[in-house]
């Protein structure tokens, strides 16, 4: 995987953990640690945000390697 792709699951993986802390418990881990809304928790919610726009370009990729298998 390439580094950016990495970097992408891991925020991805961040953000589905806060949001499943927030459904089942109404814990926000984000802003528990660095305030409620603060400048730097508006940072992590950004960057996780466009780490699942990125992400969304796994779909892509995996239907392409799979064409590829096949031919």
């Amino acid at each position: 995987m390439r580094t950016l792709d990495i970097i992408a699951l891991i925020l991805v993986v961040i953000g589905a953990l806060n949001w499943g802390l927030i459904g089942f418990f109404r814990y926000d881990l984000i802003a528990s640690l660095f305030g409620t809304m603060s400048s730097f928790t508006r940072v992590i919610y950004a960057l996780v945000g466009l780490g699942g726009l990125y992400a969304l370009s796994f779909f892509g990729k995996e239907t392409d390697s799979r064409n590829t298998k096949e031919v």
